[in-house]
């Protein structure tokens, strides 16, 4: 059984910051599925993508929620706590 998430705290209502991943549209990237920061919106692509865009900002910024971005899926996942929400 996994623990649960501590950083529910910090979803905030967010919209997304563009209309695919916003770093591989800057720079011309390509993605395969996006996720979306619960805290800020910044949209980014999955781990599957060439740039795992959506982790860097993780890393780059701690924001610790996510969710798919994707038509159909509804989950969340918490980086710090390595589990669904």
């Amino acid at each position: 059984m996994s623990k649960p998430c501590t950083h529910l705290d910090q979803i905030h209502d967010v919209r997304p910051s563009a209309a695919g991943c916003e770093d591989c549209l800057r720079i011309g990237g390509r993605w395969v599925h996006l996720r979306m920061c619960l805290v800020c919106g910044h949209v980014g692509c999955c781990d599957s993508s060439p740039a795992k865009h959506a982790t860097a900002h993780f890393h780059a910024t701690g924001h610790p929620l996510i969710q798919s971005a994707e038509p159909g899926e509804d989950w969340r996942w918490c980086y710090v706590d390595k589990t669904q929400v």
